[in-house]
């Protein structure tokens, strides 16, 4: 009896292995047998049908507010893609960029449009308007064919759309001037127009004045899209050669890729090799964004969409942004793309969780997160105040701020966030260079002048573009922040573009915050790194009762040490609990205290017994009492609570 339960239990056993055996290999092609199965849907039939020649890809890049979310969802309702009066900013797909109104992370999106009788595939990315996704908007410029370059009526020509109308410039991208939130009553039609042209040399008689929330004039952006942006050049024919233009992880299909088509075609089942890493693939699902991920059969040439690999890519940085695919056997007859510059940590910060009992929960939110933000950086840390975290280098203070926002939303992730800081070079006397990211790193100032020939600060070039009548404000404020005056412009009667240098230290200190207040608003930043500058720099530290803490370093220059280091004294006292002894809290900058407080000790009435005592008997009391602190101090350790450091780090 028992040799029969074994024997049929082994059979069940081999048999479910089969089974589950037989199961993968159908689900290996399951994407390709069951579009074969159910037949290519309306939208791929209509898709199959266009040639190459009436494909336009092509994105919107503007300053952030200007109205590029909105006009996207305008666009999307025109062509039928999305139904009118659904959500609004559907490209915008992170809580945070709903709440904060922003676009953080270019999406894209395919729509089909009829003109004159014939369809037409337009493919849209939505791109980032804030400095610190830079190379998102650049990525972006590499899978089109032309820009909408947007404007906001009321607010005119600002920073970052100087920077955005050089960057697509460069590529050659066919620009579509666009002014958009006409309706405004503070819109200025001719002083935007003439900014255009007198900044960009562009002719004003072709830009489109639309508003995006009315939807007034939207129409005529279609046709307009059509007739200027040029069709991808491609070669059908040619061996598969496709770029990774972007990638995000799915837990799973594993990493998703966005890739743009230059020549031939991909379809699920095919075996793909990436020319950077030489591993190859088998594609298990090809699509398009219409607008949520939509699969097809094939993509063509021209085209752009999305791809995943069964088995799936398991870690995002085998997804090499920039890398060029083809197919298994020709690999050498393909020439890799040149790929795209890799964006460097501009901002550092040290992040801890406020209970350490919480540790590996925060650790694996940091890592979900991650997994589609590439560009943060994440180094782990320890510290004796606050215990095990990580140090994080982020692209600007916005980006980090974003990163902590995801982590509270996303994840419920109850998180230490210390001040940001830069990273610095030091140049030895031998000729070898160190980047120094961590305050705690820095050396000190004896090692400084042995061994130590040139500290340097990273430099950024701001563009700032004003009003006329903040003109003078802003000047001051860049000179209080150790800025050097490059170039000064007046490219209208009442518009000034102003160039400076400035210390990237001076500028996470909330420099654009003090602009924007200086200036009611009005005023709006770009800036770009400009590489290292000799500067007096040293690193200033809180010591409580001669014991550095070493949550609370900073490398700053010399002549905000002393203002800086009384803040931190005066806001560090309200935190700290009083003892049975004196509490000496000092803010030291190289070898000298700069400044300092002290928190009295709980104090006993000795004299309350003595009634009509000599005053030789009192002072013996006191003087004991003295002694006595004076021994305790000596042996005793100040404990300083986590929640003291919490709330100092607060902003």
């Amino acid at each position: 009896m028992r040799r029969c339960l074994l024997f049929s239990a082994r059979n069940a056993l081999s048999l479910s292995r089969t089974g589950s055996r037989q199961s993968l290999q159908n689900g290996f092609h399951s994407t390709a047998q069951r579009l074969a199965t159910r037949g290519p849907s309306e939208v791929e039939k209509r898709i199959a049908k266009i040639p190459i020649e009436r494909f336009r890809n092509f994105c919107i890049v503007a300053h952030v507010d200007h109205g590029k979310s909105t006009l996207s969802d305008r666009l999307l309702e025109l062509t039928g893609t999305i139904e009118k009066g659904g959500n609004k900013q559907i490209l915008d797909k992170l809580d945070v960029e709903r709440e904060r109104g922003i676009t953080v992370k270019a999406q894209t999106c395919s729509m089909i449009y009829n003109y004159e009788g014939e369809d037409y595939l337009l493919h849209l990315v939505d791109t980032p308007g804030h400095v610190d996704f830079r190379a998102e908007v650049s990525r972006s410029y590499a899978s089109c064919g032309g820009a909408l370059l947007l404007v906001d009526a009321s607010q005119g020509v600002q920073a970052q759309t100087v920077a955005n109308f050089y960057l697509a410039f460069a590529q050659n991208l066919e620009l579509i001037p666009v002014l958009n939130k006409i309706d405004l009553p503070s819109a200025d039609k001719e002083r935007t127009l003439t900014q255009l042209r007198d900044t960009f040399e562009i002719d004003p008689t072709n830009a489109i004045c639309l508003s995006a929330k009315t939807g007034l004039n939207v129409e005529q952006l279609l046709p307009t899209i059509v007739e200027q942006v040029p069709a991808p050049s491609t070669n059908a024919g040619a061996p598969l050669k496709l770029l990774l233009v972007d990638s995000w992880y799915d837990n799973y299909k594993g990493v998703i890729l966005l890739v743009r088509i230059f020549d031939g075609s991909v379809r699920a089942g095919d075996r793909l090799v990436s020319l950077a890493t030489s591993q190859e693939y088998i594609v298990g699902e090809v699509g398009i964004q219409y607008p949520l991920e939509t699969p097809q059969t094939v993509l063509r040439a021209g085209q752009v969409g999305y791809m995943y690999f069964n088995p799936g890519m398991k870690r995002s940085k085998d997804a090499k942004i920039g890398d060029t695919y083809t197919t298994v056997g020709n690999a050498k007859k393909v020439q890799m793309f040149p790929g795209f510059e890799e964006p460097q940590s501009m901002v550092f910060v040290a992040a801890f969780p406020t209970d350490q009992g919480d540790y590996t929960h925060l650790e694996d939110s940091i890592n979900q997160v991650t997994l589609n933000d590439r560009s943060v950086l994440v180094m782990k840390e320890s510290s004796e105040a606050l215990g095990a975290g990580w140090r994080l280098g982020f692209l600007g203070t916005l980006h980090c701020s974003v990163f902590e926002d995801r982590l509270r939303q996303e994840h419920g992730a109850s998180i230490i966030i210390t001040p940001p800081s830069v990273p610095f070079k030091i140049i030895r006397r031998d000729g070898t260079e160190e980047i120094i990211r961590n305050p705690n790193d820095f050396p000190e100032s004896s090692f400084i002048h042995q061994h130590i020939a040139d500290v340097q600060e990273p430099i950024i070039t701001a563009t700032i573009a004003l009003p006329e009548e903040y003109l003078g404000k802003v000047i001051e404020l860049c000179e209080a922040n150790r800025g050097i005056q490059e170039s000064l412009t007046f490219f209208t009667a009442t518009q000034v573009i102003l160039k400076y240098e400035v210390p990237l230290e001076r500028l996470v200190d909330d420099f654009f915050g003090k602009l924007k207040s200086a200036t009611k608003g009005y005023a709006s930043l770009d800036y770009e790194d400009a590489g290292y500058r000799s500067s007096s720099i040293t690193k200033l530290q809180l010591h409580v009762n001669k014991v550095p803490v070493d949550a609370v370093a900073r490398v700053i220059h010399t002549s905000q040490a002393e203002f800086m280091g009384k803040q931190w004294v005066k806001k560090f006292k309200e935190h700290v609990d009083r003892q049975m002894f004196e509490v000496v809290i000092q803010a030291v900058a190289g070898k000298k205290v700069v400044a300092r407080e002290t928190i009295k000790p709980f104090r006993k009435d000795v004299l309350q017994k003595l009634h009509a005592a000599d005053i030789s008997r009192r002072r013996k009391l006191l003087e004991k009492q003295k002694e006595g602190r004076k021994k305790l101090r000596a042996v005793g350790n100040v404990t300083i609570e986590s929640s003291a450091f919490q709330k100092f780090l607060a902003k």
